[in-house]
C-alpha cells in the first residue's frame, strides 16, 4: 500500500468544497482520494470552536 500526503492545494480544495456544502464523499471523488482520508484530514484540522 502506498502513502501520499495531501498537498496544500488539496487541503485548500477540501476547505472550499466543504464550505460550499459538498459532502466528504463528493470531495473525495473530486480529489480521487478515499473518503476516510478526507474525513481524517478534516477531523485532524478542526478548530476547537467547530
Amino acid at each position: 500500500m502506498s502513502y501520499s500526503e495531501l498537498c496544500i492545494e488539496e487541503r485548500a480544495t477540501i476547505q472550499v468544497s466543504l464550505e460550499q456544502g459538498l459532502s466528504i464523499r463528493k470531495v473525495a471523488d473530486l480529489l480521487e482520494r478515499s473518503p476516510s482520508t478526507i474525513s481524517r484530514e478534516v477531523r485532524r484540522n478542526r478548530s476547537s470552536d467547530g
